[in-house]
This record gives structure tokens, C-alpha cells and sequence, in this order.
């Protein structure tokens, strides 16, 4: 048999792909949360409920009588605040 005469293709040379530092060592995430973190937001909720409470209880009349039903959404963004940082606690 004759060899093929067909000719052989040229090899590629591949390029190395570059791997930013980054990607090969990634920075650990904080383990643990700040130590302000619990407090502030275990006092944030309790504010929101202790306002809401004394709302209720006082007929609307207080914490701050002037600003009547607003009282509530006072209330209520305490708590909010406190979910907020609730989501950041490891």
C-alpha cells in the first residue's frame, strides 16, 4: 500500500488561559457577625413593639400625641429595622 497523500495538518499551538487571582484564591467572607450587631437589632425590635404597645394602650394619645396614627409607621420602622439587620447576622 502507498502512504496517504494526503498531507498532515498543522498543529495548534494553545494559548494558556490567564486565571485572575481572585478566582484562584477567593477572600473568605467574615465568619462572624460585628458584635454591635445582636444588641442593635434585639433593641430595635423591642422599640418598635414597646411604641406600638404604648399606642395602643394610652388610646392613641401617646408617644408623640401630635402626629396621631403616624405613630404606628414609627413603630412599624423599628422593626423594620431590626428585619434589615437581621439579615446580615451570621
Amino acid at each position: 500500500m502507498l502512504p496517504s497523500a494526503m498531507p498532515k495538518s498543522k498543529l495548534r499551538k494553545k494559548t494558556k488561559k490567564v486565571i485572575p487571582a481572585q478566582e484562584l484564591h477567593p477572600v473568605a467572607a467574615p465568619t462572624e457577625s460585628p458584635r454591635w450587631l445582636a444588641p442593635v437589632m434585639v433593641g430595635s425590635f423591642l422599640a418598635g413593639l414597646i411604641w406600638i404597645v404604648i399606642f395602643y394602650i394610652t388610646s392613641t394619645s401617646y408617644p408623640v400625641p401630635t402626629i396621631g396614627a403616624w405613630n404606628m409607621v414609627i413603630g412599624f420602622g423599628f422593626i423594620g429595622v431590626g428585619f434589615s439587620l437581621a439579615t446580615k447576622w451570621r
